[in-house]
């Protein structure tokens, strides 16, 4: 991806609630503090304050956010997608690893974090669209609420085995509950913010969230590649959880950074180059877990 030039003098976007702040040296200030005096065609960055962090992103760019305003949105990390009995997902497997380095660091610094997950009401399971259903199904056998063998449960309903986090990550997320610090969301869609008033819509206005970090499966919206189950019983999906909730909170105009090595798919080659792409270039920034991990230290 081509960097756009930095500007050359400093730059507001936005209204006078809602503002971005970019300077020549390249950093983009998302939090909402300082606007440009009017008329000003130079301003000094004001000074880090000990609840703002800046994260090194692609572009040559850095990007400040407020930790106590950001939250990061992982989503669908869980047994179903992930575990080698549910399906081969290896990519998927490699954003573990980072995601254990990334919450800890920021969950230390303050910022939410919120495991976005399947979990579905028996009542849900008559209210999901048709298309939905079916993408979840192959040859009309299985779907959402269906029995999986091997005591997995009931598909990706609420509490059952197949819908737990994968392997350490449920150890983790039990570590941020004890201390109050994580939230387990439940959606019923492929994006997390498909509409006002979901779970995630209301945990993130209570908390006077405006940033987002991302990471996840699946990524993209088409795939070529179904999971399997050793049973034989075979699901037809169309990964596009990570990047359906990150448009929606593009369009909703939260501040967007995607984490590279945090996020996966199991499409065909290209898929998740796409996603990369327009994450980076129109919905908002490119970063990784070793970046994040670096800003929370203060860039030691």
């Amino acid at each position: 991806m081509t960097a756009r030039p930095h500007v050359e003098q400093v730059t507001e976007y936005g209204n006078a609630a809602s503002f971005w702040v970019e300077y020549p040296s390249g950093l983009v200030d998302l939090t909402r503090s300082h606007h440009v005096p009017s008329g000003a065609s130079s301003h000094s960055v004001p000074p880090l304050k000990s609840d703002q962090i800046e994260i090194a992103v692609d572009g040559e760019r850095e990007v400040r956010v407020d930790t106590s305003k950001t939250a990061f949105v992982i989503i669908d990390m869980q047994n179903f997608f992930l575990h080698p009995e549910m399906r081969n997902h290896p990519t998927g497997l490699a954003c573990v690893d980072p995601l254990l380095n990334a919450v800890p660091a920021l969950r230390a610094h303050g910022v939410k974090i919120t495991w976005v997950n399947w979990g579905l009401t028996d009542h849900e399971l008559e209210t999901i669209p048709p298309s939905l259903v079916r993408g979840f199904m192959k040859s009309g056998r299985g779907g959402f609420g269906s029995e999986l063998p091997g005591g997995w449960g009931r598909l990706l309903m609420r509490g059952e085995r197949n819908s737990d986090l994968y392997g350490p990550l449920q150890a983790e997320y039990l570590k941020g509950r004890e201390t109050g610090t994580d939230a387990w969301i439940h959606k019923n869609r492929m994006s997390g913010i498909w509409g006002y008033q979901t779970a995630l819509d209301l945990y993130l206005e209570e908390n006077g969230i405006t940033t987002l970090l991302f990471a996840g499966v699946n990524a993209d919206q088409v795939s070529l590649l179904p999971g399997y189950h050793p049973r034989g019983l075979i699901y037809d999906l169309g990964p596009q959880c990570v990047l359906g909730t990150v448009v929606d909170a593009y369009y909703r105009g939260y501040d967007v950074l995607l984490l590279k090595d945090g996020v996966a798919t199991t499409s065909p080659q290209g898929g998740l180059e796409n996603v990369l792409y327009n994450a980076g270039g129109s919905y908002g920034f490119l970063t990784d877990s070793d970046r994040i991990v670096k800003a929370v230290r203060g860039g030691a």
